[in-house]
């Protein structure tokens, strides 16, 4: 039977008191990684070493008690076995695979197939029961290969310096922003980062993650110097009232209109989460006999696993709704 149930905190186990990626605070919550969506002030959080210091960061001051897992290193909680393997989202990002009477089911939390510099890289985990979350589970979100991402961002760094301006790339301060700074600083690019993104880039650094040609922006921008900000931080006094820049928003909504709705000068589909074709392929490489789809375009991409021959609904947002 799958061990998952709805309820007002969201998903949680049947049978023991383990939530997953609860917002609200509960006793005992599995957090997947550290974005703002996933994490609360629980009594004790579960996660990787990464994870449970980047979420420390975020909620300063917080006393939730944090329960380190090794990937891949089972642990028993009550009846349930749980172990935990990497999304590749992000540095520390998991997924929860929780193993009763021989059924297996795996919650991945946000995933990615594609291979980040920053990010451990995703593992496919074998399930019989797969709770998938679905951001961009729609076919019009297809993206293209990360190299020629990669390639259009040092071609707009390159024609903007040449301009005499500032290239400023805008991206999340977790997650994108250390990704968008390795990739440039690997290209050659001397890239200096907003402060609240390079706070996180140092606890990145503290697990090993290294960020060449960077350094934390301090003051306006030099000559030939690169900038990643936040999307709160364009507007920083620290670049200077009279720096004439260009900007580009580094994410998969760059695909759904970015450019215009973030106002940017460009936008460039830097994802740090599957695309659709991803989301399908990973469902069927876990042989999973039966697929949930969670937040996002849930609906939509259960439509389209059900056409592909796979057993898969949405779930339900009734916080009453037992599933299964």
């Amino acid at each position: 039977m799958n061990e998952v149930i709805l309820c007002p905190e969201g998903l949680r186990a049947r049978s023991e008191n383990l939530w997953l990626d609860a917002r609200r605070k509960t006793p005992l919550s599995f957090v997947s990684h550290a974005h703002g969506d996933h994490i609360g002030r629980h009594v004790e959080a579960l996660g990787t070493a990464p994870t449970l210091a980047l979420m420390a960061h975020r909620l300063r001051g917080a006393k939730t008690r944090p329960r380190q897992l090794e990937y891949g290193k089972p642990i028993a909680i009550g009846g349930l076995t749980i172990e935990l393997f990497p999304a590749g989202h992000i540095l520390g990002s998991a997924q929860i695979r929780i193993t009763k009477n021989g059924h297996r089911t795996v919650y991945t939390g946000d995933l990615n197939t594609a291979t980040a510099r920053t990010a451990e890289p995703l593992e496919v985990v074998p399930c019989d029961t797969l709770v998938i979350e679905s951001t961009f589970g729609e076919p019009r979100y297809r993206f293209p290969p990360r190299e020629e991402v990669e390639e259009r961002m040092a071609a707009f760094a390159e024609i903007t310096l040449a301009e005499g301006r500032v290239p400023v790339f805008l991206a999340y301060a977790l997650g994108k922003a250390q990704e968008a700074t390795r990739i440039l600083g690997e290209r050659g690019f001397r890239v200096r980062v907003h402060p609240d993104a390079w706070a996180l880039c140092e606890i990145y650094a503290s697990f090993g993650v290294r960020f060449p040609g960077a350094s934390p922006l301090e003051g306006p921008p030099g000559p030939g110097e690169v900038v990643v900000s936040t999307p709160r931080g364009r507007g920083d006094p620290m670049l200077g009232p009279r720096v004439r820049m260009r900007t580009c928003f580094l994410s998969g909504w760059a695909l759904a209109g970015g450019a215009y709705r973030m106002r940017v000068d460009e936008a460039l589909p830097l994802s740090d989460h599957a695309d659709f074709d991803g989301l399908v392929e990973y469902a069927r490489a876990t042989g999973a006999a039966e697929v949930l789809t969670t937040h996002g375009s849930a609906e939509e991409l259960a439509r389209h696993l059900r056409a592909r021959g796979i057993a898969a609904r949405a779930l339900s947002p009734s916080p009453q709704l037992e599933l299964f």
